[in-house]
């Protein structure tokens, strides 16, 4: 049964769960892929643990078998909450599965740095964390509603897809929405948000025009939106939401961006020397140099200005990757691996 794989992932401590027809059934544990066992799952096997992953879900098959795609949150109590996305491949049934303990973790076990969670001190304006898919985003936002939650009275709405943590009402009280299934999309849930009487809105992803426009002029009447793009680094960022505008409006756009920008984090997951996964950061925040850097559409000098800026709170992703190394918890190799300027961090490693 489908229940039983599901378990024996949690108890396992994985992070993801695999499952296709061809292969055995898989899981990623601290990064790394691993089979759970040798014997290979025929195709009516897959089809019946994706169905029974829907009935677990009590959710409808229709619109996987209408499109050969499907996103839904499954909660078994007394285990986890599990993220399922089922898809179609070599026209066969396969999913994968992202576990979701209930507790929201603590952030210094994480090893989530405090410069990151001042995010959960902003008042107001836009706050972006960034970085490629399973990359620790959703875990990082869910630490700042939770720090938000235990200190400030306040309406948190946050708006996913899928709910992945839980929020009880603590010192704030919180409105979970979840695309698809309470609301029909981001931009339609975002506009209507606005009447909600929120003070901190989180925005699972920015995907597309409307909802960034949206999210702007959001944080332009004094509410805190937080929210994520699957880019890499602060400048890539800016150029993305710029370049999502047509072009007679981008001027205007990073004036918006100039006033409400508040924080850009950007965070990716490597291995560290035990074969756990270890967090990189790069914090940028905006003082007066940044500021003007976006207002005038050189967002090239954004890295030379974080570099620059520690006394500010800011630092690069080099940087960060570096102190992860002269602290004996990744390798010269991983540090490389993950530089966002090779010969420059290089240098730096040679010199140590």
């Amino acid at each position: 049964m489908v229940i039983d794989w599901l378990r024996r992932a949690v108890e396992d401590g994985a992070s993801d769960i695999f499952i296709g027809a061809g292969r055995g059934i898989s899981i990623k544990k601290n990064g790394r892929i691993v089979a759970e066992e040798d014997s290979i799952i025929q195709p009516s096997e897959a089809e019946v643990l994706i169905t029974g992953l829907y009935e677990l879900g009590n959710r409808s098959m229709k619109k996987y078998l209408e499109t050969g795609d499907d996103d839904f949150p499954i909660t078994v109590p007394g285990l986890a909450r599990f993220r399922v996305n089922t898809y179609r491949q070599r026209s066969t049934f396969a999913a994968i599965i992202r576990i979701v303990l209930f507790n929201i973790p603590d952030y210094k076990d994480l090893l989530i740095p405090e410069g990151v969670m001042r995010i959960a001190s902003e008042s107001h304006g836009l706050v972006l964390v960034t970085g490629p898919a399973g990359g620790g985003k959703s875990t990082t936002l869910a630490c700042i509603i939770d720090a938000i939650n235990k200190s400030r009275n306040c309406h948190i709405i946050t708006l996913e897809d899928p709910i992945e943590f839980l929020h009880r009402d603590n010192m704030s009280l919180v409105s979970q929405r979840e695309i698809s299934t309470d609301t029909e999309s981001y931009s339609i849930a975002l506009r209507a948000c606005m009447r909600q009487v929120p003070d901190i809105i989180l925005l699972g992803e920015m995907r597309d025009y409307e909802t960034i426009r949206t999210a702007i002029t959001a944080a332009e009447t004094g509410h805190l939106v937080i929210s994520t793009l699957h880019t890499v680094g602060a400048a890539n960022t800016i150029d993305r939401m710029i370049d999502i505008f047509p072009p007679e409006q981008q001027q205007q756009i990073r004036v918006q961006l100039s006033m409400v920008l508040r924080m850009v984090v950007s965070q990716r997951l490597m291995p560290n020397l035990n074969g756990e996964s270890v967090p990189a950061f790069e914090i940028m925040r905006v003082n007066n140099a940044i500021s003007n850097i976006i207002r005038e559409a050189k967002t090239h000098q954004i890295d030379s200005v974080i570099q620059t800026s520690s006394h500010d709170g800011m630092v690069s992703m080099d940087a960060y990757i570096l102190k992860l190394f002269k602290n004996g918890e990744i390798t010269k190799e991983t540090a490389l691996k993950n530089a966002s300027n090779y010969e420059q961090l290089s240098r730096h490693l040679g010199n140590l």
